[in-house]
């Protein structure tokens, strides 16, 4: 069957042709293909008869490796762009194949470095490998560095030259007779010779610096064309073969429901090459490097609303599509008393970013390897907001909190809930400014009671390292809190975010339980070219009531990568590890969920060895789309419609509100230099009220040290043991044991609306 069409291998070059079985998926293993060798390309068809309209699949031997797994498999890999798994009928097969691939890489090779010796500047191959470009990106940065460096040298030779002549000159006036005088003047010869030879060389290295700058930008707009390109390339062939397959179904279902109606019954279907052109699935070929799981589109009799249980779900489906796709959700009924007030008009603008032009390295040269949070920073870098208001920015989509909790599946709740974690990260892609620091003490309350139904607070917890505790109650019935510690430090070329502390989100009616935690941030191009922002790492959401699970994964940005900018995947699991739905999408722009029907693992012999997961799913089904930026958001900070009402004054609020802030407020009216020495005002102010504390716990240590000497009861006490260097205590949160983490954070002990209420702060620190 998988016997070779034709004899022993000829020399590479010439046609070689035969039947080999490829590795296609995990559902259907290895099939058997068609494979023609020709002029260093290996390609392959399913039949035969395709040879003259279908290819199915090219791989150009010049940059590709061959390694042989076994006796009768072996790889063919284009520099991770494609990779062919195959296996002969036999190891004598399996040989011929291996020397033929083998003679015709070796003259590719040679072919190809002719062409390039050939004295065409710009070689513009149709298909340039990831490998390639690599390469060249690698050779270009290196020669940027030798550049660097000469130009470099080009000073110093000046420098030096021109005071050497100096000194030359100096002992020339000296005007000195006999073996001196000779000696100064062959100095003074030689000294004239190298300069002459210095200045050859500094001209030489001009006009080398001046054609590698030039010859970089023509190959830079070369790679960009050819990269371009080959996107449209593959664009158009993706289409053409979604057309093909398309054609395909339509032409098989007429002739089943032909067959069907003159034998009536349903079609057998037959086995080899034709159950193989039966897959309503087949082309997983282009997506064997899926990282983690292939999701495709589950049979027809899975969409239909029945009560029979197929694969362990029952006809509970159909209900649950029907409550995830619910409309957006009304007012609270409690707030139809409060429908004859008008709501309170925020407003849509703040005044624009005034154009203030600073000298970056100048201070970032002395920041390398430093804790952010500990360096002196102008707000020119900031934007005008706290990092308090940033943390109430995660409810920009509270709606999604607001569906989940009326869910009555926990799995689809889970959905809600993981779309939430991923939405916080829209409001990051322009926001390439820093928030302000908020000073110890400082809070910012956000009271959404009656425009959707909660309220939140935010207090300044600690200063080193700084923490945030964030506190929201809903009407709807769930309850959102976390503490937040961010670490960053600066590489020299990025800037790297990490934050540290869980997030709670508690529903009333279900008592359900979730935790997760935030990803890294990294801002890249910090000293040269335009700041760009991206998110990577996972997410693990978990319910601690049921043991429900999702893992989230944000995809890290290649320029390399064929999968869509900022991808986020995921799937929900109950506390067996059994998938009920897939997640997918972007951080920035939307995510949808599909509805898992069956499920298959493959083995360890998939691209680098890992196991991937089929998921026949239902169609999938938006579940969060990002808001559209206002108006005029470049030049406002691109703030969202929510971010833009956050600094907006209010009366009521405390006076360790970050509206208060007057630095913050200085930056927002476009009064940097005025803001820049309040700011500086402020942390000195903010130092001195550390120092006094620190001066109390002394004294305190000072006392209770005095106290056990003279009462040896005290030993007992390990209050008067340990006493902190800084006695802060945080004003409206409590510092205990969280239950569910195990971990020491800050949480809401109340009072604070009801503070609110009685007009009366005396108990709030002097911040400002």
């Amino acid at each position: 069957m998988s016997e070779s069409k034709t004899p022993t291998p000829t020399p590479a070059g010439d046609t070689y042709k035969g039947w080999v079985f490829k590795w296609t998926n995990y559902i259907k293993g290895y099939q058997r293909r068609w494979f023609v060798l020709s002029n260093g390309l290996l390609s392959y068809y399913r039949t035969q008869a395709e040879m003259g309209h279908t290819c199915r699949g090219t791989i150009n031997l010049a940059t590709a490796s061959i390694t042989v797994d076994d006796a009768c498999n072996f790889v063919i890999s284009n520099g991770g762009a494609q990779t062919y798994h195959l296996k002969a009928s036999c190891e004598v097969e399996r040989q011929r194949w291996i020397t033929a691939l083998e003679l015709a890489k070796a003259k590719a090779a040679r072919m190809q470095a002719e062409s390039d010796d050939s004295g065409d500047d710009f070689p513009a191959p149709r298909e340039v490998a990831g490998s390639q470009i690599s390469e060249v990106q690698s050779a270009m940065r290196t020669l940027g560095s030798k550049v660097e460096d000469l130009s470099t040298c080009n000073d110093l030779i000046s420098k030096h030259g021109s005071a050497l002549q100096r000194s030359l000159s100096e002992l020339d006036s000296l005007r000195l007779t006999g073996e001196a005088g000779e000696k100064i003047r062959q100095v003074t010869e030689r000294a004239t010779l190298f300069r002459i030879t210095s200045n050859a060389m500094i001209n030489a290295c001009r006009e080398f610096l001046t054609l590698a700058q030039t010859h970089s930008k023509r190959w830079q707009k070369a790679l960009q064309a050819e990269r371009e390109q080959r996107v449209r390339l593959e664009e158009t062939l993706e289409q053409l073969a979604k057309q093909h397959n398309h054609l395909e179904r339509a032409f098989r279902g007429a002739a089943q429901a032909n067959t069907s109606a003159d034998n009536k019954g349903p079609a057998a279907p037959g086995k080899g090459e034709a159950s193989d052109e039966d897959d309503d699935n087949e082309f997983f070929d282009a997506m064997e490097e899926a990282p983690e799981f292939i999701t495709v589109p589950a049979e027809p009799h899975f969409h239909k609303r029945s009560s029979s249980n197929v694969s362990g779900f029952n006809s509970e489906i159909g209900a649950d599509d029907q409550s995830l796709n619910e409309e957006p959700l009304a007012m609270n009924q409690e707030s139809s008393s409060q429908d004859l007030v008008p709501l309170k008009k925020r407003r849509t603008r703040i005044p624009d970013k005034p154009n203030y032009s600073l000298n970056l390295w100048s201070i970032m040269k002395n920041c390398i390897g430093k804790e952010l949070s500990k360096i002196p920073m102008p707000v020119n870098f900031n934007e005008p907001i706290s990092m308090l208001q940033r943390l109430s920015e995660d409810l920009e989509y509270h709606e999604l909190l607001d569906k989940a909790a009326k869910c009555h599946s926990s799995l689809e709740q889970m959905c809600y809930v993981a779309a939430f974690s991923v939405s916080s990260y829209s409001t990051t892609v322009h926001r390439t400014g820093k928030p302000f620091n908020p000073l110890l003490g400082e809070t910012f309350e956000l009271d959404r009671r009656r425009e959707s139904g909660y309220r939140s607070l935010c207090e300044q917890v600690s200063h080193h390292p700084p923490a945030a505790a964030h506190h929201v109650i809903s009407e709807r019935g769930w309850t959102l809190r976390q503490e937040i510690t961010v670490a960053s430090k600066f590489r020299g070329k990025y800037l790297s975010i990490m934050p540290l502390g869980t997030i709670h989100a508690i529903f009333e009616k279900s008592n359900n339980h979730y935790t997760w935690k935030k990803v890294n941030t990294t801002v890249h191009n910090i000293i040269v070219g335009k700041l760009w922002i991206d998110q990577s790492g996972e997410i693990d959401v978990v319910n601690h009531t049921t043991g429900d699970r999702c893992h989230l994964k944000f995809a890290p940005y290649s320029y390399f990568s064929r999968d869509v900018a900022r991808k986020v995947t995921g799937v929900v699991m109950d506390k067996d590890g059994k998938a009920h739905y897939v997640l997918s999408g972007t951080w920035d722009e939307k995510m949808e969920f599909s509805r898992v029907m069956q499920s298959s693992r493959g083995g360890e012999n998939g691209t680098e060895g890992k196991q991937k997961t089929v998921y026949q799913t239902l169609k999938a089904r938006e579940v969060w789309r990002r808001n559209p930026l206002p108006e005029g958001a470049e030049s406002m900070y691109y703030f969202t419609t929510l971010a833009l009402t956050l600094n907006e004054p209010e009366e009521g609020v405390a006076p360790t509100d970050s509206r208060l802030r007057p630095d913050q407020r200085l930056m927002e009216a476009g009064r940097w230099d005025e803001a820049n020495a309040e700011k500086q005002r402020l942390e000195e102010k903010q130092r001195s009220a550390r120092r006094e504390r620190e001066r109390e716990a002394a004294s305190q240590r000072t006392s209770s040290q005095t106290e056990e000497a003279v009462d040896e009861d005290s030993l007992t006490d390990p209050s008067l043991k340990s006493v902190s260097h800084d006695n802060y205590q945080a004003r409206w949160f409590e510092h205990c044991e969280d239950r569910v983490s195990g971990e020491q954070v800050h949480i809401y002990k109340g009072g604070y609306w009801e503070t609110k209420d009685r007009g009366n702060w005396e108990g709030c620190p002097d911040i400002f």
